[in-house]
């Protein structure tokens, strides 16, 4: 697993042996940052369920004002730090639940949401998000799940975007209307 591009392009990032943290693969992360490019640089992120950190280490390298991590993992919290040591990076990695988090954090600009994909938590972060207004006006909030799960719809002036298919997972983008 490496930083695609940007300041970081190349390093290697350490992955977890034997823990339940299921990284991002290659061929879904390059195509997210795809339908991304032109929404990071100068942005705040939050990387919620953040594994292994690549999402939002892949962020930093393209130019993102401001990464903060969430893992409520201990050993996952240590790779996310290695993983910023190892391209440079310094950013905030909390161990703490994602759901509490989202009650103080304020707004970012886009959101990446990869919780276990067994854990039932999408309908919760996103009602969470919805209701607390984590998302700024234009923000974007790219979900991951497993191809087959059915992704909720969001009340306004949240709403879907669009969902993407690769292999077997699929991407639900979801956007705040600008006011």
């Amino acid at each position: 697993m490496r930083v695609i591009t940007g300041s970081a392009r190349g390093r290697r990032l350490k992955t977890p042996e034997g823990m339940d943290i299921r990284p991002t693969t290659d061929n879904v992360k390059e195509s997210v940052f795809n339908i991304l490019q032109f929404d990071i640089e100068g942005r705040r992120v939050l990387d919620l369920f953040a594994g292994t950190g690549q999402l939002g280490i892949e962020c930093l390298s393209r130019g993102a004002r401001e990464v903060v991590f969430i893992d409520q993992s201990r050993d996952a919290v240590k790779i996310v730090k290695e993983n910023l040591k190892t391209c440079g990076f310094s950013a905030p990695v909390l161990q703490q639940d994602a759901l509490s988090y989202l009650n103080t954090c304020g707004k970012f600009d886009l959101i990446f949401v990869d919780p276990p994909y067994d854990a039932g938590l999408y309908e919760k972060v996103l009602e969470k998000v919805n209701s607390v207004d984590n998302l700024a006006d234009g923000g974007i909030m790219v979900c991951e799940s497993r191809r087959e799960t059915p992704m909720p719809e969001m009340a306004a002036p949240y709403y879907k975007r669009r969902e993407y298919r690769y292999g077997k997972v699929k991407l639900s983008l979801y956007s705040k209307e600008q006011r």
